[in-house]
């Protein structure tokens, strides 16, 4: 399958006569537990000797078909599927992160993933320190002693910075921490942070994977490149006493984090992908280098629309030759720039919600990379549990309209903005 080219391989990956019968569709195996052949049996899956299904809380053959396919497309050696890409951001935290330890985190990112980074984790005795992205330094100064991970989007929500994953990448493997990068927003189509010295890969793959909005998932692709018995990782290295003493590293070698993520991970926290949910996240998958092509294409001509329009103040995306991160797009992300916009129109807060408000193609919603067009104006919704100086850091400013571009006729999208910019200017004239 290595060979395959990524439409191929998102197709056929982990299809086995074994799983699919005589289906062409990966079944949906809706079922709790999982017959065993005998007591000894049971005995050698529980102690992790034998590789097979126990629970669909840790494992499901069509779960695992979406893993293999997933880790194949991003680079990695495995894959575990959660219940939702907020719950693969806090199971992978969880698993390798305890109470003491520190990690550092680009400032530009989801304001969810925000959230559980600044308070929920403080909580369990694991704090972070947030840097500006701009400059790769920031990350090497800001690491500790007790610096067990550094955190990044490959491009962030919403401010679309492109991070140079390679000069991070490069300061994390000096200092033996993982480098982990959610790559939603950029898709494994688009960009492969694996192949730029990422250590492990999150999706929430119910964004541009699924692509149709109808099934919430998550993913942690385990690039299997990071020595997690270098010392600073003694859970991995050393005796389980949840497993009688079993060691991750030396029994799982190379994917002992992905072991590790499902062993405990899953097993503790609980948070399984639905095998229905995987069943439909692996139809969109299908289709995912179709789509991200076109909605790349669509919003990098939304893009240069907007920059013409007498009402837009600011236009942000990195296909856009004004775009201060425009030479890194050109080396990361060569094939697109995903499907998100950022503008700010020049009446400011009151316009952005006004415009928000008015569309009537552009869906309202608090999601991105479906296939239809949504709209969010950010600062009232998605990041307003910030306070102002955070949103400021994560790259979210009053005025900010984001706009997830999807697959209908362009002409048609710029017709409907063209509307609500002109309602918007009206307001403002009136008031």
């Amino acid at each position: 399958m290595s060979q395959l080219n990524f439409s191929t391989k998102a197709l056929r990956t982990g299809v086995t006569p074994e799983i699919n019968r005589a289906s062409i569709q990966t079944p949906i195996f809706q079922t709790v537990s999982y017959v065993f052949e005998s007591t000894d049996h049971a005995a050698s899956v529980f102690n992790l000797s034998v590789a097979t299904p126990i629970y669909t809380r840790l494992n499901n053959p069509t779960n695992g078909v979406l893993e293999q396919r997933l880790a194949t497309l991003e680079g990695g050696i495995a894959a575990v599927v959660t219940a939702s890409g907020q719950a693969a951001l806090a199971t992978t935290f969880l698993t390798i992160l305890q109470s003491g330890d520190h990690l550092v985190s680009s400032s530009s990112i989801y304001g969810g993933s925000y959230n559980l980074l600044n308070h929920t984790l403080r909580k369990f005795g694991i704090h972070t320190t947030f840097v500006d992205s701009d400059d790769p330094s920031n990350y090497l100064s800001a690491i500790r002693p007790n610096t067990k991970a550094i955190f990044i989007e490959s491009v962030g929500n919403p401010k679309l910075d492109v991070l140079d994953i390679e000069a991070i990448a490069h300061i994390a493997n000096k200092n033996n921490i993982p480098l982990i990068v959610d790559n939603t927003l950029a898709t494994p189509y688009l960009l492969n942070p694996i192949q730029h010295g990422a250590n492990v890969v999150i999706h929430s793959i119910t964004k541009y994977i699924s692509g149709n909005g109808s099934s919430l998932g998550g993913a942690i692709i385990d690039g299997g490149n990071f020595d997690w018995a270098n010392g600073k990782f003694p859970a991995f290295s050393q005796p389980s006493d949840g497993y009688h003493g079993l060691v991750f590293t030396d029994h799982f070698g190379k994917a002992a984090l992905t072991g590790k993520l499902v062993a405990e991970g899953l097993r503790d926290f609980g948070s399984a992908l639905s095998p229905f949910n995987a069943f439909q996240i692996l139809q969109g998958l299908e289709t995912l280098s179709l789509r991200i092509r076109k909605q790349s294409d669509n919003a990098l001509a939304i893009a240069k629309w907007l920059e013409t329009q007498d009402e837009v103040a600011w236009v942000n995306y990195p296909g856009l030759e004004s775009s201060e991160y425009h030479n890194l797009a050109k080396k990361y992300l060569p094939e697109g720039q995903s499907g998100i916009v950022t503008f700010g129109p020049k009446g400011g807060y009151e316009a952005a919600k006004t415009i928000a408000d008015s569309t009537q193609l552009f869906t309202l919603m608090a999601n991105f990379g479906d296939s239809k067009s949504l709209i969010i104006h950010p600062a009232s919704t998605t990041h307003q549990q910030l306070s102002d100086e955070e949103q400021e850091q994560s790259g979210v400013s009053p005025d900010l309209i984001r706009l997830s571009i999807g697959l209908e006729d362009i002409e048609d999208l710029k017709q409907d903005l063209k509307a609500a910019l002109k309602q918007a200017n009206q307001l403002a004239l009136v008031g």
